[in-house]
């Protein structure tokens, strides 16, 4: 769960080093994004190189949260650190070409199939 102002850690080769959210996409007053929401944030770091520049902003999908998912078989999930993905709007498709870590199956229940099958592996 992230809300306004949370910072993610970039999880692909975008060239970001920072993330900060700035919207939840979605209803109106929604104002938690869980694994696999498609959020609006502003790149506050960047590598010099890097597809992205600073102070951009971008569409992320969400793909590792700190805070515990509870999903519908009674389990819960976890992460070690709040982590997104930077996509095309237009494609929902990933704008980096490597996917760092684990991502929750949440991503890929929700219709991220190219991120899932980027990643090292799907929890």
């Amino acid at each position: 769960m992230v809300q306004l102002r949370t910072i993610l850690v970039p999880a692909d080769n975008s060239g970001a080093k920072k993330l900060r959210l700035i919207h939840v996409m979605g209803a109106w007053k929604r104002t938690y994004g869980y694994p696999g929401d498609i959020v609006t944030a502003v790149v506050d770091q960047a590598h010099d190189g890097g597809i992205v520049k600073d102070s951009e902003v971008v569409k992320a999908v969400i793909v590792r949260t700190r805070r515990a998912v509870h999903r519908m078989d009674g389990s819960y999930i976890r992460f070690e650190d709040n982590a997104a993905v930077i996509i095309d709007p237009k494609t929902h498709e990933p704008r980096g070409s490597r996917i760092f870590g684990s991502i929750a199956r949440e991503v890929k229940d929700k219709g991220f199939a190219k991120i899932a099958s980027l990643a090292t592996e799907v929890l």
